[in-house]
């Protein structure tokens, strides 16, 4: 029986050798195979000293990414000032997969407040790390632009928020607190729709008559921006909503085309609780969409492949929802695409009429979350000017809704100093 050792064939011969002179063979084989030689060179071990040049930098991308993603989010504005890689790998979709997947990245909700001393934001965070969900105040920037006081739009890649105004554009970084001033879009609006599509971002209607027709498209790797496609409709006021590929300009008013007949006062509701869609990829309008009960559609968003839509009518407030999913399970089913379903209302008063005097924005966080929140005005002023004495929804007031139990509940009002906000979803 032979028993091996991880020596060369030179030290197998010795063993033999010894192994022979010896009195008990099989005993002397074995213990000579457990216990070698501790003089032989091959148990020598020289000491190596480190590379003094290896460092964290030194590292490939893939390495250092699995390094950087696991520091602690206080951390990450400091990182970001090391060197210009780690910078850009900071940004990488890469570096935002593996915060997600280590659970260290939380969706949060980003509102956006203009005013005559600055720019003000707050950010709630879902789930909150604290066991009372509060705001926090995280930016006040001395930035003075007309332009983003008429209540810009606001989108998000990644941890990068894009505040977008009628004639500039500002890009906020939550994890490095950087701005950066970026190009305005090609046509001046206000209250146009806006959405981003494969990490690029789209806007249309509002403005004037140019650009209320234009689809403009922003690619923020090259900071430019170009017309790909001109709108069936022209819109006013509307909201922007992205799912699977496709760019939603969602209600808002009629553009033009006004008549003296009262057929403009019906296409101007039709407008109002319609939707147009269109595929990014194929570049063609896809056939418009429609709420069914009709009604003014007052905010909208996007959550894990349906489109929720708020509406007002005469005197009360309806939820709907919109199935978008048009590559269900990975393959190119669409079954359920189009269908409409009407959901549980949010819980405000009943019987009142909005006017332009309140509104609100409509936010998807997260894969279960549609953040209601009213951005201008006062429902207690407006049940004040009914005649009626019920009270408790003050400025700021904060609605969630949970799409997988199908409920509401209150969250914690804007901040005092949040007035006229803009909210967009954004990973913390």
């Amino acid at each position: 029986m032979f028993i091996y050792s991880p020596f060369d064939a030179a030290d197998h011969k010795l063993q033999i050798f010894m192994s022979e002179s010896c009195n008990s063979r099989h005993f002397s084989w074995l213990m000579k195979s457990c216990f070698p030689n501790p003089n032989h060179k091959s148990l020598i071990i020289t000491p190596q000293l480190l590379n003094p040049t290896l460092t964290l930098s030194s590292l490939p991308d893939d390495l250092l990414l699995e390094c950087l993603s696991r520091v602690p989010s206080s951390s990450l504005p400091s990182l970001s000032l090391v060197c210009r890689r780690w910078f850009y790998l900071i940004l990488s979709p890469s570096f935002i997969l593996l915060r997600r997947q280590l659970r260290l990245s939380h969706p949060s909700l980003f509102a956006f407040s203009p005013s005559l001393s600055g720019v003000f934001s707050a950010t709630l965070s879902f789930p909150s790390p604290r066991p009372a969900a509060t705001w926090d105040l995280s930016l006040c920037l001395p930035i003075n632009t007309a332009s983003l006081h008429s209540l810009p739009r606001l989108v998000s890649i990644g941890p990068r928020i894009y505040i977008i105004g009628r004639n500039s554009m500002l890009r906020y970084n939550a994890w490095t607190h950087h701005v950066t001033a970026k190009s305005p879009m090609l046509f001046p609006r206000k209250k146009f729709a806006a959405a981003v599509v494969s990490n690029k971002i789209y806007v249309a209607g509002g403005g004037g008559s140019r650009a209320a027709s234009a689809v403009e498209e922003y690619d923020p790797e090259t900071d430019t921006w170009r017309v790909v496609a001109y709108s069936q409709r022209m819109r006013y006021g509307c909201i922007g909503a992205a799912v699977d590929g496709v760019f939603y300009v969602i209600g808002g008013l009629k553009i033009g085309g006004a008549s003296g007949n009262g057929a403009g006062g019906i296409e101007a509701h039709v407008y109002a609780s319609s939707m147009d869609l269109y595929d990014v990829e194929a570049r063609v309008w896809l056939r418009s969409r429609a709420v069914p009960d009709g009604g003014c559609v007052v905010a909208a968003c996007a959550v894990a492949g349906y489109v929720y839509v708020l509406t007002s009518h005469v005197v009360e407030l309806s939820f709907w929802r919109f199935d978008a999913r048009r590559k269900c399970g990975g393959d190119d089913s669409n079954e359920g695409f189009g269908e409409w379903c009407k959901m549980k209302s949010p819980p405000m008063p009943t019987q009142i009429r909005l006017d332009g005097t309140v509104r609100f924005c409509c936010v998807g966080v997260g894969d279960n979350k549609v953040i209601l929140v009213q951005v201008v005005g006062c429902i207690d002023d407006l049940l004040r000017r009914s005649g009626r004495s019920q009270r408790g929804f003050k400025d700021g007031l904060v609605l969630v809704y949970d799409s997988g139990g199908g409920e509401w509940s209150r969250g914690p009002d804007l901040p005092e100093v949040i007035r006229r906000a803009a909210c967009v979803s954004v990973e913390c």
